[in-house]
C-alpha cells in the first residue's frame, strides 16, 4: 500500500475527534447549537430544555468527548479529585480503610485516587507534592511525615489524617484503650506475667500510642512488659524476632499489628515452639486473613471500614468548608478484643 492509499481491511485511517480531543465547539457544531449551551447542559444539567439537552449528550457520546476536570477547576477550583496517601498498600490493614473510602468519596461525587508511600517517608513527602497540585484534598493513612511536613501541606490544602494526631489538622483515631484493656485482662486471667510488646516503625504514631495503652495496662494489673523494636510492620520482621522474643523469657507477645504476630506465630511453629503452649501471640487490626493461621491469632479488631469512610467525610467537610475547624479526637469508635487459639495458658504459669 503506497503513502496515499487508504486501508482496505474497512477500517478509518482517521483518529474519532474525541480521540484527538473533541471540545464543547465540536459538540455545539453538531448539535447545532451556541458552545454556552453545551457548557450549562455538561456541567450544570437541568438548567436548559430537556430535549436540547438530550441532544447535545447524544452529541458528545457521538465524539466521544470526556469532560476534563482540570478544566472544570477553573473557575470553581475544585477538580472533583481526592487522594489518600497509605504507608503499604500490599499490607491488608488498607483493604477495608480504602474500601469505606472510596464508598464515601462515591456517595459525596468525588473521585478516589490511592498512592503508596512504601513505608517511607521521603517517598511519601514527593508522592504527596506531586499529587497536591490537582487534588482538592488528601487523607493520610498512618503517615511517616513530620508534623512539620504534614502542617505545611495542610497550609496548602486540607489534608486530614488517620491513626495520627497533628495540632492543628482534623484527625481520625479509633478509641484503642478498650481493646488493650481487654487484651491485658485476658492474658492476665490465662496466667501471663511477663509479656512483650513486638513493636512497629518509630516513625508510626500508631506504634507508639499503642506502647503507651499497653505500657500503663500493664503495669495496673502488675504484669511485667518489655517491648522489643523497632521493627518493620512486615511478616518477615515478626519472623525475625523470634529469637529475640525467646531471649526475653516473656510467656507472651503483643505485636504493633497482625502481619508481626503471623510471622511470629509461623516461625514459631516451623521451628517447635508452641503456640499457646510456650508462647501467647497476639496482634492488632483484625485484619483478612488473621483467623486463617493455626492456631488462628487473637488480635484487637479496630473497625478499619469504618474509620476509611470518617476520614474521606472528614477531609470532604473541609474542602467543601474552609473554615471549618480540625477535628484532633478519637472517632467514637472502639476496638473490641477477639481471642482465638494463639492465646493461652503457659505451660509453666
Amino acid at each position: 500500500m503506497t503513502a496515499t492509499e487508504e486501508p482496505t481491511n474497512g477500517s478509518s485511517a482517521k483518529r474519532k475527534p474525541g480521540n484527538s480531543g473533541a471540545t464543547i465547539y465540536d459538540i455545539a457544531k453538531l448539535a447545532g447549537v451556541n458552545p454556552s449551551t453545551v457548557s450549562r447542559a455538561l456541567t450544570t444539567p437541568g438548567r436548559i430544555n430537556e430535549r436540547t439537552e438530550a441532544k447535545i449528550r447524544a452529541a458528545a457520546t457521538e465524539l466521544n468527548y470526556r469532560v476534563n476536570p482540570f478544566a472544570r477547576a477553573l473557575p470553581t477550583g475544585r477538580t472533583k479529585l481526592i487522594a489518600l496517601m497509605v504507608a503499604n498498600i500490599t499490607n491488608p490493614v488498607f483493604f477495608d480503610v480504602v474500601r469505606g473510602a472510596q464508598e464515601a468519596a462515591t456517595l459525596a461525587g468525588y473521585t478516589l485516587v490511592i498512592a503508596d508511600s512504601e513505608e517511607s517517608a521521603e517517598q511519601e513527602a514527593i508522592a504527596a507534592n506531586k499529587i497536591m497540585p490537582v487534588v482538592d484534598g488528601i487523607a493520610l493513612v498512618t503517615s511517616r511525615l513530620e508534623d512539620e511536613q504534614i502542617a505545611a501541606l495542610h497550609a496548602e490544602k486540607p489534608v486530614v489524617t488517620m491513626n495520627r494526631v497533628v495540632q492543628g489538622v482534623s484527625s481520625t483515631i479509633p478509641d484503642s484503650v478498650p481493646g488493650v484493656d481487654q487484651l491485658i485482662a485476658h492474658l492476665g486471667s490465662l496466667g501471663h506475667k511477663s509479656i512483650a510488646y513486638l513493636s512497629g516503625p518509630s516513625s508510626a504514631w500508631m506504634n507508639n500510642h499503642r506502647w503507651g495503652l499497653l505500657l500503663d495496662a500493664a503495669v495496673k494489673v502488675g504484669m511485667n512488659i518489655v517491648e522489643i523494636g523497632p521493627n518493620s510492620p512486615t511478616l518477615e520482621a515478626g519472623k525475625a524476632a523470634l529469637s529475640r522474643v525467646r531471649a526475653s523469657g516473656v510467656t507472651a507477645v503483643v505485636a504493633y499489628n497482625d502481619l508481626m504476630a503471623i510471622g511470629l506465630l509461623r516461625e514459631a511453629v516451623a521451628n517447635g515452639v508452641s503456640v499457646p503452649g510456650n508462647l501467647s501471640v497476639a496482634g492488632f487490626d483484625d485484619i483478612f486473613g488473621a483467623d486463617f493461621t493455626s492456631p488462628g491469632t487473637t488480635t484487637v479488631k479496630t473497625p478499619l471500614l469504618e474509620l476509611g469512610r470518617i476520614v474521606i467525610n472528614r477531609l470532604i467537610a473541609e474542602i467543601e468548608d474552609p473554615e471549618a475547624t480540625a477535628v484532633n479526637a478519637a472517632t467514637g469508635l472502639v476496638t473490641t478484643l477477639v481471642v482465638r487459639g494463639s492465646t493461652g495458658q503457659p505451660r509453666q504459669a
